[in-house]
C-alpha cells in the first residue's frame, strides 16, 4: 500500500510539473536518455569478467594520507576512497551532463510545487556490515555533513536544502529553501555511510575507524600514508543493478604513492604499477619513452574526450590589500609570454586558458549578448563601464613580430603604465608604493613542477620591479595553508563541467570567501558575482543557463583574479600492454582515472596471475 501511495503521487506530481524527469532517473532539463527498463550503459559492457588487479597513482598527486574519513577538513584521505566505498542515492552518467538514475533510491519524486523530493530506497542496498541502507541513515549522513564537524564545501554544496525527514523506513524526503531545478540532482548526489560508523563519535574525530559504506570495494591491505588497495566485495548489492552492470570489474584496485613525478614515472617503468595519466607537455614527449615504449610492453596513448576545458591559473589571494587594485592584478598578468612557454617548455600541446568555462557553451564570447544584457543591466551601477561597451578580455598575446604591438617588451610597458595608476612606481630598486614599500610576490608549490614556469615569468615580473619568491612546500603543509587562505599566488585547477550550478556558490561566493577550507580559495567577494550566482541556480531551462554563466564568465575576466593558464583537449595516459581491455564505446565525457576503474576489466592473461597470487598468499596464511 505504501509503495503504490507513493506511486500514485508520483504520477499525479508528474501531471501538474512539465516531464522533466521519470521515477527511475532525473534530469534537470527533462534530457533522459534511458528508459525505466534499461539494461545498462552504453559504454560498459555487461559481459565484462570479474577479477584481476589493477595499480595505479592518483591523479592528484598525494604525499601521504593519514585518515580514512574523506569528509572532513583536516588531513588527508587515501585516493578514490569516497567512490569506491561510499554510494549516492543516485548516479551519474558519463553520456548524460544533467541527468542521474536510481543507485541506493529506487527511485524519485518530486512534488508538485517542486519544493521537496521523496527518494525510496532500494530493499536490497545494504552496508558493507550487512545492515540494510535506511532512511534514518541518508538523515544521518546529512545532519553529519552538514554540520561543523564535515569540511565546509559540504554546507555549500546541500545549503539549499532546509531540512530532511524520515517518512518511512525506506522513504526519505528533502524539502528545498527555493525552486532550483538542479537540487534533486544535489540530494541524489549525498554520500550515505552508515549510523554505526564511528559509533557516536562527532564526525571530525572519526578518523582512522574503517568505513562502513555500500560501495562496491572495502579497504584492503594498507600501507599506512602510502599505498592502499581496495578489495572488490563479491557480495555486493547492486552488482546486477542496471546503473552497475558492467561496472567495477577489478577485484582488487591499489594506489601507489610517490614523493615527485620522476620516481613516480621510473617506478612505471620498472613495473611497480599498471596505469598513469601525464599533466606535463615536456614529461610526455621526452620522458615516456624507452625500452617498455619501444617493445611495446608500455602503451602511450592520447584519448579524446568532449569534457568542457578546465580552468587553470594562478591565483590572486583577494584579501591581500595589494592585490586588490585590478590594475595590479592586470599588469601582473601581462607578464606572462604564454607563446614563448609553450614553444620551449610545452611542445606546443596546449591552447591558453581564455575563460572560466573555456571549451563549453558556457563561455563568454565578445559583446554581451541580449540574454546577457537583461541580467547584466541591473547590476550596472555595481560593474565596471567595460563590461557593457568592450568584449569580454582575452589573455594576453605575445608575438615575435617587432611591429605588432604586443611583443613582450609592449605588454611591460602597458604593465608599467598600469601600475604607475595604481600608485606603484620603479625606485631604489624595487617597485614601490607611495609608503616606500617594495612589492613583493610569492607562489608556492607542493611539487616543484610548476617551476620551470615560474623562472621565466618571474624574469619578466623583476623587470617591472617586483620582487619574486618560489616556494616548494609538502602537499600536507599547502593544504593547510590554503585551508585557511595564507598565500599569495597559488597555481590552480578547476575542472570544467557541462552543467554547473551549485558548486559555483562554493567557488566564487562571498559566503565561502570567509570559511576556511572553502573553494573559493581567491576570496572573491562580489555583490554583482553573488547576484549572478543566486540566477544560475534558479535557471529552469538549459539555455537560461547558458546565458546566465556566460554572464558569470563575462563579469569574472572583467575582474582579472587570475592569470590564465593552458589547457588540452585530450587525455594522455600510459598503461601496461596486454592486461587490461575495455568498453567498445568510449563516453563523451570522462576523467580517464575513474573510468578505467569503472569500467576496464582485466585480460584473461592479469586474472590468472592474480588467482594464482591469491592462492599463494592463502597457502603462506595457513602455513
Amino acid at each position: 500500500m505504501r509503495k503504490f501511495c507513493l506511486r500514485l503521487a508520483f504520477w499525479l506530481s508528474w501531471l501538474l510539473v512539465p516531464p522533466s524527469w521519470a521515477a527511475h532517473a532525473y534530469a534537470q532539463f527533462g534530457d533522459i536518455k534511458y528508459p525505466a527498463n534499461f539494461q545498462n550503459f552504453d559504454y560498459a559492457n555487461p559481459l565484462a569478467p570479474k577479477g584481476g588487479e589493477i595499480s595505479l597513482v592518483p591523479p592528484t598527486r598525494l604525499s601521504n594520507f593519514d585518515k580514512y574519513n574523506p569528509f572532513t577538513l583536516k588531513g588527508s584521505a587515501p585516493p578514490s576512497l569516497n567512490g569506491l566505498v561510499f554510494e549516492t542515492l543516485l548516479t551519474g552518467t558519463l553520456d548524460e551532463p544533467t541527468t542521474a538514475y536510481g543507485l541506493l533510491a529506487q527511485d524519485v519524486t518530486l512534488a508538485a510545487d517542486r519544493l521537496s523530493a521523496v527518494f525510496t530506497l532500494n530493499p536490497l542496498a545494504k552496508f558493507h556490515n550487512g545492515d540494510a541502507v535506511l532512511a534514518a541513515d541518508v538523515k544521518h549522513s546529512f545532519d553529519q555533513l552538514t554540520s561543523k564537524e564535515a569540511a565546509p564545501q559540504y554546507r555549500t554544496i546541500f545549503g539549499e536544502i532546509s531540512t530532511v525527514t524520515v517518512l518511512s523506513e525506506r522513504a526519505v524526503r528533502f524539502d528545498f529553501k527555493r525552486v532550483n531545478a538542479e537540487l534533486p540532482l544535489i540530494a541524489g548526489s549525498l554520500p550515505v555511510f552508515s549510523r554505526k560508523w564511528g559509533e557516536g563519535k562527532p564526525l571530525d574525530k572519526i578518523v582512522i575507524d574503517a568505513p562502513i559504506g555500500s560501495g562496491p570495494y572495502r579497504i584492503g591491505k594498507v600501507n599506512f600514508g602510502k599505498d592502499i588497495s581496495y578489495e572488490r566485495d563479491t557480495g555486493y548489492w547492486a552488482r546486477e543493478l542496471n546503473v552497475r552492470r558492467g561496472f567495477f570489474n577489478f577485484d582488487r584496485i591499489t594506489y601507489k604513492i610517490y614523493k615527485d613525478n620522476t620516481a613516480q614515472l621510473e617506478a612505471f617503468k620498472a613495473g611497480e604499477f599498471d596505469y598513469i595519466q601525464a599533466f606535463i607537455a615536456r614529461e610526455w614527449a621526452r620522458a615516456y619513452t624507452g625500452r617498455g615504449f619501444d617493445s611495446g610492453a608500455l602503451i602511450k596513448k592520447e584519448l579524446k574526450h568532449g569534457n568542457a576545458g578546465d580552468f587553470q591559473g594562478f591565483l590572486f589571494n583577494m584579501r591581500r590589500e595589494k592585490f586588490q587594485d585590478v590594475r595590479v592584478r592586470q599588469a601582473i598578468a601581462l607578464a606572462m609570454d604564454f607563446e614563448w612557454l609553450n614553444r620551449q617548455l610545452f611542445y606546443n600541446a596546449y591552447t591558453r586558458v581564455r575563460g572560466y568555462f573555456v571549451g563549453s557553451d558556457f563561455e563568454a564570447k565578445g559583446l554581451p549578448t541580449a540574454a546577457e544584457l537583461k541580467l547584466l543591466e541591473p547590476l550596472r551601477a555595481l560593474l565596471p563601464a567595460a563590461v557593457f561597451t568592450q568584449a569580454v578580455p582575452q589573455a594576453p598575446v605575445t608575438s615575435l613580430d617587432s611591429k605588432s604591438g604586443v611583443t613582450l617588451r609592449d605588454n611591460l610597458r602597458q604593465a608599467r603604465d598600469l601600475l604607475t595608476q595604481a600608485g606603484w612606481n620603479y625606485r631604489e630598486g624595487a617597485l614601490r608604493n607611495a609608503k616606500g614599500e617594495a612589492f613583493s610576490l610569492e607562489f608556492l608549490d607542493n611539487s616543484g613542477s610548476m617551476g620551470r614556469v615560474v623562472t621565466p615569468y618571474a624574469k619578466n615580473l623583476e623587470k617591472l620591479g617586483f620582487e619574486v619568491n618560489y616556494k616548494v612546500i609538502d602537499f600536507a603543509i599547502l593544504q593547510k595553508r590554503l585551508d585557511v587562505f595564507d598565500f599569495e599566488i597559488i597555481s590552480n585547477r578547476l575542472v570544467g563541467s557541462e552543467a554547473p550550478g551549485t558548486e559555483l556558490l562554493e567557488r566564487f561566493g562571498s559566503k565561502a570567501a570567509d570559511i576556511e577550507g572553502a573553494s573559493n580559495v581567491m576570496g572573491l567577494k562580489s555583490p554583482a558575482v553573488d547576484a549572478l550566482l543566486d540566477q544560475i541556480v534558479s535557471a529552469t531551462t538549459r539555455p537560461e543557463l547558458v546565458a546566465r554563466v556566460q554572464a558569470l564568465d563575462r563579469v569574472l575576466r572583467h575582474g582579472h583574479y587570475a592569470v590564465p593558464h593552458w589547457y588540452s583537449s585530450i587525455h594522455r595516459v600510459a598503461y601496461r600492454a596486454g592486461r587490461f581491455e575495455q568498453p567498445a564505446v568510449t563516453p563523451r565525457y570522462y576523467q580517464p582515472e575513474a573510468w578505467v576503474t569503472s569500467n576496464w576489466w582485466a585480460s584473461s592473461t592479469n586474472i590468472a596471475a592474480h588467482v594464482r597470487a591469491s592462492h599463494a598468499l592463502d597457502l603462506k596464511q595457513v602455513q
